[in-house]
């Protein structure tokens, strides 16, 4: 059947935030099937590790500097009358080795992840195309046009011609991937006539192997603070992730600490913007940043909190937590795409102040019980979401399956 093309908006190396997690697993899984041919972006996390990472699985490769501020993107997506996100990602030398490595190998499958990487598909590929949109974007940018002035009739048109890029993407693939039931069936809605688009739903999975509450031990500082600590994760510039966490910060936490005066809250990810680094100034609230491994907060957290109000497909900081067998209290935006009883492998609330104090007051007046749930989210996530079984799919989606036989890395880096 020929090698793969990837095409992914990120090197996917280091895994450390949720999109290069997923992307990370669906290249190492592609690697298994044929030679496969990674052309990406590298932005200002991309480390030379990360880079050697790749090229120890990619028969060759292209990766290009992505340098363009967001304004200019801005202002080359009004001359080219396409969406912001696809001008942030042009590049005429990506565009070329794409080009080239068609030409010159013979691609039997090109895997697009993102839906900003499908402006590269050549119009005359007469192979499989298998397209991984993960989330809804056009949907995303739809609630944030709610906002008032320029910025929402920014988002608007982002929404606007992003959704014309998902159609014209759902129709031309052979199979188009959405990370859960509910994105799936709000792809559908959105299409024209749904019934020319082949969408499938490969969810995220977990590395219980790694995510492993027996192989690590509790951050120490964390642990030894007297009350009960609570945990958020995520990337801290990710607008929904920025913001939960003034939410529970400022609002949640206060009642909490009423009825639980040692009770804190740790907010631990990349990049905290200005206002969420302002949090620590709030009584029993403490922002880490970047952590070399997230899994002692996690492991030291008497509760993950993920109290998300606009939450897109599977998220991993959920499973993550779930499978360090933490008890979560989340809200259903958080739980979306994720098969697990309330009550039983998690808590689920709405965003309300009174009610998540109270269910974890519940929760924090019963060790047993917090100790039963995180134990019954560990065995759910280990029944449910591991990566191989996830991506299992993608063997008949891009028409070859693991183990079959693989040419010789040739190496081409641009």
């Amino acid at each position: 059947m020929g090698d793969i093309l990837y095409l992914a908006h990120r090197v996917p190396f280091p895994p450390n935030r949720g999109d290069t997690i997923r992307s990370a697993h669906v290249l190492r899984k592609l690697a298994t099937l044929a030679p496969v041919h990674v052309g990406c972006f590298a932005d200002q996390g991309t480390s030379a590790a990360g880079i050697a990472e790749l090229r120890d699985l990619a028969a060759s490769d292209c990766i290009v500097r992505r340098r363009t501020p967001l304004a200019l993107a801005g202002l080359r997506s009004l001359v080219a009358g396409i969406p912001v996100s696809l001008a942030a990602f042009r590049s005429s030398q990506l565009a070329r080795w794409v080009h080239e490595t068609i030409a010159r190998y013979d691609i039997g499958a090109i895997v697009v992840f993102s839906g900003q990487m499908g402006q590269y598909v050549p119009p005359d590929f007469d192979g499989r195309l298998v397209v991984d949109l993960c989330d809804v974007d056009s949907a995303k940018f739809e609630s944030y046009a709610a906002g008032a002035g320029l910025i929402g009739l920014v988002h608007a048109r982002e929404a606007r011609l992003l959704a014309c890029e998902e159609q014209r993407l759902a129709t031309r693939a052979d199979a188009t991937v959405l990370i859960s039931e509910p994105e799936a069936d709000l792809l559908r809605e959105r299409l024209d006539d749904p019934g020319k688009a082949r969408i499938e739903v490969i969810g995220n999975g977990i590395d219980t192997a790694i995510f492993d509450p027996a192989l690590v031990k509790p951050h120490p500082d964390i642990a030894a603070r007297p009350g009960p600590q609570f945990i958020f994760t995520g990337q801290m510039d990710y607008p929904p992730n920025v913001e939960a966490a003034i939410w529970t910060a400022r609002r949640l936490m206060p009642a909490i600490r009423a009825a639980f005066p040692d009770a804190e809250f740790h907010i631990v990810g990349r990049e905290p913007t200005r206002a969420v680094r302002a949090l620590s100034e709030a009584a029993g609230v403490e922002v880490w940043g970047e952590v070399p491994d997230m899994r002692p907060f996690l492991a030291a957290a008497t509760c993950v909190l993920a109290p998300l109000s606009l939450a897109r497909g599977v998220q991993n900081k959920v499973l993550e937590a779930m499978a360090m067998a933490r008890p979560v209290l989340l809200s259903p935006g958080a739980a979306t795409g994720i098969a697990a009883r309330d009550g039983q492998h998690w808590l689920v609330s709405e965003l309300d102040v009174a009610a998540m104090a109270k269910r974890l007051a519940t929760l924090l007046e019963d060790s047993e019980r917090a100790r039963v749930i995180g134990a019954a989210a560990r065995q759910f996530v280990l029944d449910r979401y591991g990566w191989s079984a996830m991506l299992t799919p993608l063997e008949r989606l891009v028409g070859l399956r693991a183990g079959a036989p693989t040419a010789s890395k040739v190496r081409h880096a641009a």
